[in-house]
């Protein structure tokens, strides 16, 4: 049974997101270097190490967030579904619309509750006031928002509290139904209890996305992904499963860090 049970697990894991020796300068300054890891379908995916290490410039090369900043160049391969993102054929607005992004503070539109979750499809050109009002029902089912705000969709989101507004956040990006959900520190500015439930959300939302999430909080990398990254002064010192990682390292480095150590 015990062999079984790994064989199964085995098929299930698709590789979702390949990077490649991918490297990144900002001018004349490198932020990461030679990075190679695969991200699986349907799992979370955790960045951690310390400040400064390229946990969120390695995020953002996913949907090429990068690219808003002056003088970043970048070298190897980021492969989504097999397609490198940095190929010159590459859509950035189509890419992005298959890997959201949620940012690190809160950051609704000072809009209503129900025009921040339709931003995304009605700038993809949806219209149909039935069809926008069911985008905006399940996207905030899905967010775990739906029966606290659904009887003040016309208000304005900035009325909602800060994790309701993260939620929110989170709404807006599955809106435009993407494959890929990246995470930069979505609860660090969050209270305990907003923390939890994003978090129960995230282990939730695995069913339907291939998630990444940067978090500088050890812990809720334990709690709520399946393998986790160790990035140190721009370079992938560690990659593996969650629990061996920060059971059983390989590294001393990744050891020094998960035991606080350093960092």
């Amino acid at each position: 049974m015990p062999f079984v049970k790994r064989f199964k697990e085995m098929t299930r894991l698709t590789t979702k997101i390949h990077i490649l020796n991918f490297s990144l300068w900002y001018g004349n300054k490198q932020a990461l270097r030679d990075i190679s890891m695969e991200i699986y379908a349907n799992h979370v995916t955790a960045l951690i190490g310390p400040s400064g290490c390229g946990k969120s410039t390695l995020l953002r090369s996913i949907n090429r967030m990068n690219d808003l900043i002056e003088n970043v160049r970048v070298s190897g391969k980021i492969l989504l579904d097999g397609k490198n993102v940095y190929d010159p054929d590459v859509d950035v607005v189509t890419l992005r619309k298959r890997v959201g992004l949620v940012f690190q503070k809160p950051n609704p539109f000072p809009k209503s509750i129900f025009e921040n979750v339709v931003f995304g499809p009605r700038l993809n050109g949806i219209r149909n006031k039935e069809h926008l009002h069911h985008i905006a029902e399940e996207s905030l089912k899905k967010a775990a928002l739906w029966s606290e705000v659904k009887d003040i969709l016309h208000q304005s989101a900035l009325s909602l509290s800060g994790g309701q507004q993260q939620r929110l956040c989170i709404a807006r990006a599955i809106a435009v139904n993407p494959e890929v959900l990246l995470m930069d520190e979505p609860t660090s500015a969050l209270d305990p209890i907003s923390t939890a439930k994003i978090e129960e959300l995230i282990e939730s939302l695995r069913e339907d996305y291939t998630i990444v999430i940067v978090t500088h909080n050890m812990q809720q990398a334990a709690r709520i992904s399946q393998y986790t990254a160790f990035l140190y002064l721009g370079e992938l010192i560690e990659y593996s499963k969650t629990t061996k990682l920060f059971t059983n390292p390989d590294r001393q480095e990744t050891e020094a860090y998960v035991t606080g150590r350093f960092g």
